[in-house]
């Protein structure tokens, strides 16, 4: 399974996923989008992004230490079996979301405990169903 940030493998907090704004998203990323597709969600951790548009998830990986190689996954949501939420609690440090694919795969996104997960799980729901 994918692992976009290691906060439940270090539980900590500054390693999971925090919101971000739309102007701070790695510029090549509209490149990669279609036409009329929209950015309506972007998290980042130190160095990597994830950004929900209204076609697809995009996961940007940066590798190595001086971040020149760069990964990009496009994971779209007609291809989505099922997804799972799990909130923060009031000593939990963050909320996560667990997305499974029609080909086995699942990608698992650990968000600060601020982050509005309903609101994502929302998002996708409106997409898949």
């Amino acid at each position: 399974m994918a692992n976009i940030s290691t906060g439940i493998n270090l539980d900590s907090n500054f390693l999971n996923l925090k919101a971000i704004d739309m102007k701070e998203v790695r510029p090549e990323v509209e490149n990669l989008m279609v036409d009329g597709e929209k950015m309506l969600y972007a998290f980042q951790t130190i160095r990597d992004q994830v950004v929900f548009t209204d076609n697809r998830i995009f996961v940007i990986n940066v590798k190595g230490i001086t971040g020149k190689k760069i990964a990009y996954f496009s994971y779209p949501y007609s291809k989505i079996q099922y997804y799972g939420i799990e909130t923060a609690g009031l000593l939990d440090i963050d909320s996560e979301l667990i997305v499974a694919f029609s080909n086995g795969e699942k990608l698992q996104f650990d968000f600060k405990s601020n982050v509005d997960i309903k609101s994502i799980s929302s998002l996708i729901s409106k997409y898949i169903l």
